[in-house]
């Protein structure tokens, strides 16, 4: 991966983490509940927090391969908008079950990323 791409997709899904978090902190405040907005709120605060690494990953490009790249960008994408899918949903009364599968699977690639990012300190 390169390094521009790296550094794009960081900025992307941090800026992106701050208008979910502002929608979700005023428009959505008076539409979900605690326990909604709580969870609406991990899957913001993971999007931001991944898009932090890769930012630093982005600007120590050697450190990072292409698979903890992956799994990354494709974690923060099943786990954090899988929460926000799920959380959206089920405010409405229609809640997209077949999401709840999707979120672990994201928690997973964040740990496999993580992981790889451990190897390639060794």
């Amino acid at each position: 991966m390169t390094q521009q791409v790296i550094i794009f997709t960081a900025t992307l899904l941090g800026m992106l983490s701050v208008i979910f978090g502002a929608f979700g902190a005023h428009a959505l405040k008076k539409i979900l509940s605690s326990d909604q907005l709580q969870s609406f709120e991990v899957g913001v605060k993971y999007q931001m927090y991944h898009a932090i690494v890769l930012l630093v990953l982005g600007f120590n490009s050697d450190m990072v391969t292409s698979a903890t790249y992956w799994c990354f960008t494709l974690g923060v994408l099943l786990f954090s908008f899988s929460i926000y899918g799920l959380v959206l949903s089920d405010a409405k009364g229609k809640k997209l079950r077949f999401l709840g599968p999707v979120t672990p699977i994201g928690g997973l690639l964040l740990v496999s990323g993580w992981f790889l990012l451990l190897l390639s300190a060794f």
